[in-house]
């Protein structure tokens, strides 16, 4: 896929917390995201709102902050309306808008959607050729407009270096940055999705962090043995994988991994703030790493 290489800035936010507040409170706190300074919000897409939908909201209620989907479930609309999607997006909010696209797991699609799950790379390589060939949209759209892939194993990854404008890992240690920098090569976007927790090195926060990556584990364990972790959380490495995972402490320590990041080929890091009260948004933590986008 030709074209510059997706910009969204060097520091931003993905976050599916939005969707447990009214609307009102959601288009407040992204209005606020955007004067912290954050370059870019990703909005995940689960049980909530519908994600294009939900970016318009945003992208309305703002007016520099890179809006972006993370992701966008491709069983949840068929490829021709997810094409139709971006293009009505595209024409109205240019570049500040990016899709990131997913491929979701198979309990979501079958228990939940009454799909069947089809092979990962399959499915996604004949999602993309449908949406390429997609004849629909407004008049003089641009018609591929920016498109990530959230992804963490080589074999989607390679499909995003050639098939898309780059891709976005969740909830991986700086090893698999500096792997997918080279799967994906120099020109293709690289965003990082790091899970933080701002507090103590203490007990308590090493069990926020240590839930979190028990429950990413199921959908990462191959590609982290890969790259040399040992996925036994009640083994004697565990500590090593909860540390490379997930950054915790005040700013300077989470600025550090987000060095590491960058430094590794990543060119944007999205914060996921992770371990706060369900019902309620962290606006505490994302003021606080807003100094980081001073940086």
């Amino acid at each position: 896929m030709s074209g510059a290489k997706v910009e969204v800035g060097r520091v931003g936010l993905w976050t599916n917390q939005l969707d447990g507040q009214p609307v009102g409170r959601v288009l407040e706190a992204t209005r606020e995201i955007e004067e912290l300074g954050f370059s870019a919000l990703w909005a995940g897409e689960l049980f909530g709102r519908e994600a294009l939908t939900q970016a318009a909201l945003l992208l309305a209620a703002t007016s520099r902050m890179t809006i972006a989907t993370g992701v966008a479930n491709v069983y949840g609309r068929d490829p021709v309306t997810m094409a139709q999607g971006q293009r009505t997006l595209l024409e109205a909010y240019g570049d500040r808008f990016v899709l990131g696209l997913g491929i979701s797991h198979p309990w979501f699609v079958e228990q939940v959607r009454g799909h069947v799950y089809g092979p990962r790379v399959a499915t996604m390589r004949g999602y993309l050729d449908r949406m390429d060939a997609a004849p629909f949209g407004p008049p003089g759209a641009e018609k591929r407009g920016p498109r990530v892939i959230g992804a963490v194993g080589s074999k989607m990854l390679r499909l995003a270096a050639g098939r898309a404008h780059g891709a976005l890992p969740l909830g991986m240690p700086v090893e698999h940055t500096a792997r997918t920098r080279e799967l994906l090569g120099p020109d293709r976007f690289l965003g990082v999705v790091l899970p933080v927790v701002l507090g103590p090195d203490d007990a308590a926060t090493r069990d926020i962090a240590r839930t979190y990556v028990a429950e990413s584990l199921p959908n990462r364990a191959d590609v982290l043995r890969e790259l040399g972790f040992d996925v036994d959380l009640h083994g004697r490495e565990a500590s090593r994988l909860v540390r490379s995972a997930v950054a915790w402490g005040g700013p300077e320590a989470i600025a550090a991994r987000v060095d590491e990041h960058l430094a590794a080929g990543a060119d944007h890091v999205a914060f996921s703030v992770t371990g706060g009260v369900a019902e309620e948004l962290p606006l505490a933590e994302w003021r606080e790493l807003a100094a980081l986008t001073r940086r």
